[in-house]
């Protein structure tokens, strides 16, 4: 359905789903605020408050922003395609500088602290999320933003992109949720089975950051909330079909 002008209308549900991830999302960076700083101390990027740099940019980062850049084809559905590349491009290089801060804070802290790096599960999931993050930003940067990739290679290569984008986004929630139990069990220990505050609150930070997770992937998987090609998008990829014979190229 389009409205006037040549402008496709936003499906009715659309926006609320939106609005309730964006709810989310915000919900989580707080409580992962008020539980740092009710629990753990605070922020500080020197002293043993330093560890508590990683946790904070992790979630502003490989979580609140990876997810609203993996949404702004959603949400930007009548603007012209470059702004919302671009939009894209620079929300995941805003996460990936965040990211970097938090890995740096934490390595800096087991640097202080005399303790060993990258033996646990987490710190494994991690590293392997932040290379993968990299690359696929490296990647998708070199094929859609910068100048030179043919519109046939960036037609094949754009579903991998897609996919590879959301596999990345939930191995990101599964490495927080671990990271977040391996935080609570070095602190509380057996105390957590008693239902201490601090546990119940991060377990409710848990379940949220699930939440945030699953309406994120509801609205990138709806097919008929995909945003629709614009008019030079679809001259474009006439014109590309009438040159060659491959498929013509989908909108994200």
């Amino acid at each position: 359905m389009e409205s006037r002008a040549g402008v496709a209308a936003t499906p009715g549900a659309l926006p609320y789903y939106v609005a309730l991830s964006q709810l989310l999302g915000l919900t989580v960076v707080a409580m992962t605020g008020a539980w740092l700083g009710l629990y753990r101390g605070g922020i500080a990027w020197e002293g043993a408050l330093q560890f508590n740099v990683h946790p904070l940019c992790m979630v502003i980062g490989l979580i609140f922003l990876q997810g609203d850049a993996l949404l702004v084809y959603r949400v930007f559905r009548n603007e012209a395609k470059r702004t919302t590349k671009v939009l894209h491009g620079l929300l995941h290089v805003l996460a990936l500088i965040i990211a970097l801060v938090g890995l740096v804070a934490v390595f800096d802290y087991h640097r202080q602290k005399g303790y060993a790096d990258l033996y646990s599960l987490h710190s494994w999931c991690g590293i392997l999320v932040f290379v993968l993050y990299f690359m696929q930003w490296l990647v998708g940067f070199s094929f859609f933003l910068f100048p030179g990739a043919s519109f046939s290679l960036r037609s094949r290569y754009r579903p991998q992109h897609v996919f590879f984008g959301a596999t990345i986004f939930v191995l990101s929630l599964g490495t927080a949720l671990l990271g977040l139990k391996e935080a609570l069990l070095f602190k509380l220990g057996a105390k957590y089975s008693t239902f201490e505050a601090e546990g119940v609150l991060a377990n409710v930070l848990g379940l949220l950051l699930a939440s945030f997770g699953v309406t994120v992937l509801y609205i990138l998987t709806r097919a008929d909330w995909k945003r629709p090609p614009q008019a030079e998008e679809q001259a474009l990829s006439m014109d590309f079909k009438t040159l060659t014979e491959g498929d013509s190229p989908s909108s994200q």
